[in-house]
């Protein structure tokens, strides 16, 4: 079905519902997510998430987004000029195709790392680029799943998953709240909280590789990880730094940390 006209209501769930509305909260059988682009909708579509209707660039739906169309036979395909696109508000149609998808129920922290030995903890990473960054790393980097705090930015904004390269449907994650490293504890994880204090341990420290299970703990820009984070983790952890430079980004750092302490 073409579209012609911004006002068209089957424009609304990319148009006029922001993603923050699109999680309907009060009704969350009803939530979901915006993908973006062929290679980030074919990854959730592998990870078994479920569409719900496609939008495309007039002149892209008979090339590189063909296979993506073909995968959802079932469902409604709206295809518009460039011009109407344009008009989306908040980004540029970049790589010609957008899905709407419904959110699955959201995972329990528990239950997801049974069997796991590698995990990472993300505290209070608001930005979704480093949230979509830090994932793509793990899922390179040998990590087996991903936990959140809530004030973490949300894993499935179309921003995040578009940084991420469409990861964060292929690494397991789930949102872990109140006193988690308690849970994590009890859980049978080593804790290994990642900041710059006079007692940190070198990443390279063999007694964290030798950990059976372990959670490497990242925290947001500039503040950091919480003081009783620091505090209650089985490990401080730091990456050596030279040339004076005291700290990375915490995408880089994701990566460096990964690399060394992932799973083998």
């Amino acid at each position: 079905m073409e579209i012609t006209d911004f006002s068209a209501p089957e424009l609304d769930v990319y148009a006029r519902l922001t993603e923050n509305q699109l999680r309907f909260r009060d009704e969350p059988e009803k939530a979901m997510f915006i993908a973006e682009s062929p290679l980030v909708i074919g990854r959730a579509l592998d990870g078994g998430y479920e569409p719900i209707s496609i939008l495309v660039d007039t002149h892209q739906a008979q090339h590189q987004v063909a296979s993506v169309l073909a995968r959802c036979p079932d469902i409604p395909v709206y295809t518009a000029h460039i011009d109407v696109l344009k008009q989306l508000t908040g980004f540029p149609l970049t790589r010609g195709l957008l899905c709407a998808m419904r959110r699955p129920k959201p995972a329990q922290a528990e239950a997801l790392c049974r069997g796991k030995r590698r995990i990472a903890v993300l505290e209070n990473v608001m930005n979704p680029t480093n949230v979509g960054a830090i994932f793509r790393s793990a899922a390179a980097l040998n990590m087996d799943a991903v936990l959140l705090t809530p004030g973490c930015a949300d894993p499935l904004y179309r921003r995040a998953s578009r940084v991420s390269m469409g990861t964060v449907f292929q690494v397991p994650w789930a949102y872990i709240e109140g006193d988690y490293l308690a849970r994590l504890h009890a859980m049978g994880f080593a804790t290994a909280a990642m900041a710059l204090t006079d007692d940190s341990l070198s990443i390279r420290d063999p007694r964290l590789a030798g950990e059976e299970k372990l959670a490497v703990i990242l925290g947001t820009e500039g503040e950091g990880l919480a003081p009783e984070t620091v505090q209650g983790a089985t490990y401080t952890v730091k990456i050596p730094m030279s040339h004076g430079v005291d700290s990375l980004n915490v995408a880089a750092a994701s990566a460096v940390a990964f690399w060394e302490l992932g799973s083998r």
